[in-house]
């Protein structure tokens, strides 16, 4: 008898230490967050800023689709600024506007933020800045890696998942 609550014990104890470094896990996440800075907070730039969004991405779905690691996301986001440019550029042009986007990752302050069940505190995080025009306006923003922020409609919160590394942190919390 002695034996088995030995065993059982011994068995807690493993239990405790295989899942007690996922309660931390979250903490140790780096986030690659997304920054669409609209031109001013006209109606017609705050509408074009959701339709610039939809097409950014669609064009990074397939692009981030595959990334596994932080730093990866972030060198495959630098290898895109051309393509991530021209894609809004492309939708201002369509809509009438004769101001173009510039894309670049920098590093910045955002508020905190909830997304589902993952709350971000606010903080400095590294993020793909795509400005409109003066870039002054309001913005919408989100997380691209873990890539799970990608939606066709202007509710942020209509999220659709395309990583497993996200399916995963989701599972564990």
């Amino acid at each position: 008898m002695k034996y088995l609550v030995g065993v059982g014990s011994v068995i807690i104890i493993i239990l405790i230490f295989l899942f007690c470094p996922l309660q931390n896990t979250q903490e140790e996440i780096e986030y690659l967050r997304i920054h669409i800075r609209a031109n001013s907070n006209s109606i017609e730039d705050q509408n074009v800023k959701y339709k610039v969004k939809d097409q950014i991405v669609e064009a990074l779905i397939p692009v981030l689709s595959n990334v596994e690691s932080f730093e990866e996301a972030k060198e495959v986001v630098a290898q895109n600024f051309d393509m991530i440019e021209s894609v809004a550029d492309n939708v201002l042009q369509e809509e009438g506007f004769s101001y173009k986007s510039k894309a670049k990752l920098n590093n910045e302050y955002f508020p905190t933020r909830v997304y589902e069940n993952l709350t971000l505190e606010e903080g400095y995080y590294d993020a793909l800045i795509l400005e409109l025009g003066s870039g002054t306006g309001d913005n919408w923003w989100c997380i691209v890696f873990p890539a799970f922020c990608f939606t066709k409609t202007q509710n942020s919160d209509n999220i659709v998942y395309i990583s497993l590394i996200w399916e995963i942190i989701k599972s564990v919390f």
